[in-house]
């Protein structure tokens, strides 16, 4: 079964976190009260682990769908979807909780709701993201886009 091209992964990859820091930002910034600057530079962090967290998580949820499962990403339906983008973020929240607690100085509970809060906005975000990759890049017989 074809799965997507690591060069296809990457360009999903930057995409994905280039569009959320442009999406995300700034209305990160109002709710926190951060300068746009130090928010950016928060969220840039963020998106670099989640961008290696992006690439290991969809590579593996993609080669056991097509072994357990028998079917390709681009043809995933709407609840497998949702399964996959709460798993995606909850992983995510793992990673990057003690990076907020470090970077804001917010204590874990504080860093936990802001983090949580960004988790649901990206969440929403992936969902439609990748639904709209897999509309524009369909995996070709050969993987192929």
């Amino acid at each position: 079964m074809a799965l997507r091209t690591w060069r296809d992964r990457v360009r999903q990859v930057l995409a994905f976190e280039a569009g959320g820091l442009v999406l995300i930002t700034p209305p990160f910034s109002w709710a926190s009260g951060a300068p746009v600057l130090d928010s950016l530079g928060l969220l840039a962090l963020l998106a670099l682990i989640a961008a290696l967290w992006n690439a290991l998580y969809n590579t593996v949820f993609d080669r056991l769908e097509a072994r357990f499962l028998h079917r390709r990403a681009d043809l995933r339906p709407p609840l497998w979807r949702v399964a996959h983008a709460l798993g995606f973020e909850g992983g995510l929240l793992f990673l990057t909780l003690p990076v907020i607690v470090a970077w804001t100085g917010m204590g874990w509970l504080e860093a936990l709701v802001a983090d949580l809060g960004l988790a649901l906005a990206y969440t929403v975000y992936a969902y439609v993201f990748n639904w709209c990759y897999d509309r524009l890049f369909p995996i070709g017989p050969t993987g192929e886009q």
